[in-house]
């Protein structure tokens, strides 16, 4: 089985992933369109397993119900032990990208090489006290680059200050590997620090309280990029 991703190319700009982590599940459908409608750039979706982080979210079918009703591009987060469990499935119900975590228990090349089997494009994830060296033997194999700036687990945290050292030293891992890589940062992204993480290096803003808790989505979303592209 093989997939046509939806994933954009990097292209210079800064992108918006709102998190249906924070949505309203109840009108999941709505609040997906709305942020479509507001020009968000993909859909950014959360899976726990309740072992590697201490939460557990969403399975296969919500990623099955949600492809094909979206344009939008689903960045599949697979926070994870074992990712090889879950690739197939998770490519099969139709993830554009789904990333890893450098953490995991699975071996990491093996999972960057089931993902690109599938056609799916890859990812790979570090967590705030990672050092971004793990991720240099895999350089060659990745679309996008997620750096937590909270310890993942549970939405609605507070963006931590050393994250944007370690978007810093990622974004110089980037560049001196010539790879249009996305560089994306999750975890407490909002007006106030979507600024910070694009001057970090940043290209990515994963967002989900601060947009879909706002009383106006669409405005919320807009506000973000705006602030990260004014640096």
């Amino acid at each position: 089985m093989k997939k046509t991703s939806k994933m954009p190319a990097v292209n210079g700009k800064i992108s918006v992933a709102p998190s249906i982590l924070s949505a309203d599940l109840f009108s999941l459908g709505t609040s997906v369109q709305t942020v479509e409608n507001a020009g968000a750039d993909w859909l950014h979706v959360d899976i726990m397993d309740g072992h590697f982080v201490p939460n557990l979210s969403f399975g296969p079918s919500i990623v099955k119900s949600l492809n094909g009703k979206t344009r939008l591009a689903l960045d599949v987060h697979l926070m994870v032990e074992h990712p090889l469990l879950f690739i197939e499935p998770f490519a099969k119900a139709g993830a554009d990208l789904l990333t890893v975590h450098a953490e995991a228990k699975d071996d990491v090349q093996q999972s960057l090489t089931a993902i690109k089997k599938l056609g799916v494009k890859t990812g790979l994830s570090i967590k705030p006290d990672t050092p971004p060296e793990r991720i240099v033997p895999f350089l060659n194999e990745l679309d996008l680059i997620l750096v937590m700036s909270v310890y993942p687990g549970f939405g609605g945290q507070a963006f931590l200050p050393q994250s944007e050292t370690q978007l810093k030293q990622v974004r110089q891992l980037i560049t001196r590997s010539g790879r249009a890589i996305w560089l994306e940062v999750d975890g407490g992204i909002n007006v106030q620090t979507a600024a910070r993480a694009a001057k970090a290096g940043a290209d990515a803003l994963v967002a989900g309280s601060a947009i879909f808790n706002a009383a106006d989505p669409a405005t919320a979303l807009n506000q973000i990029r705006q602030a990260a592209s004014d640096i």
